[in-house]
């Protein structure tokens, strides 16, 4: 089960206060790029599981990745989360021909996928890049985001933590001593993606 904190930033202003405030516990960067998959029948919607692929540095790496259905309570999301890394190569390929994910072997989600929900073919819905920050937060990584859609940008602050109310409230009044607004994120990415919000 993955516990993150999820705090929204209202803007660019406050995004890049965050990153000033914190540059000396900088560790580095990441430009990814996120796509998403469904079933011809919307088999994953029904059972609320998503599936994605996300690519680093272009084709430097990318991962799959399927979730559960994530709960989001006053700015902790909690998701059950299964992660493989795959060929970067391959992978840009499944966008124009997504069955060939769906029938990859050798892979546990892909097993469990064709297992458990049987879907007859995969669609990819598309997807959107995200400019991922990594700090050094209290002896846990907090990730800055940056997330561009097609209709607009988001901001947000994660932390994935075992201890998120304790986490959470040391993260709140760094953020209230440095002047810096922020709210409690209601959204995943993929739901601002899936209902072209910017929650």
């Amino acid at each position: 089960m993955e516990v993150e904190i999820k705090l929204r930033l209202p803007n660019k202003e406050a995004h890049d206060k965050v990153a000033e405030a914190l540059k000396d516990a900088y560790i580095e960067t990441h430009d990814q790029e996120n796509f998403f998959y469904e079933g011809s029948e919307k088999e994953l919607n029904k059972a609320r599981v998503s599936l994605r692929t996300r690519f680093y540095g272009g084709d430097k790496k990318c991962v799959i990745t399927m979730k559960g259905r994530q709960s989001m309570v006053g700015g902790v999301g909690t998701a059950t989360e299964v992660e493989e890394d795959v060929d970067p190569a391959e992978a840009r390929t499944w966008l124009t021909n997504p069955d060939a994910l769906l029938n990859l072997q050798g892979s546990d989600i892909l097993e469990k996928l064709r297992r458990d929900l049987k879907p007859k073919h995969l669609v990819c819905l598309g997807g959107f890049k995200n400019m991922r920050q990594d700090y050094n937060y209290e002896g846990l990584k907090m990730e800055l985001d940056e997330t561009s859609y097609e209709w607009g940008t988001c901001y947000e602050i994660e932390i994935e933590t075992e201890d998120p109310e304790p986490t959470k409230a040391k993260l709140e009044a760094f953020l209230e001593s440095k002047g810096i607004p922020y709210k409690y994120g209601t959204k995943t990415k993929f739901a601002n993606f899936r209902q072209r919000t910017l929650e």
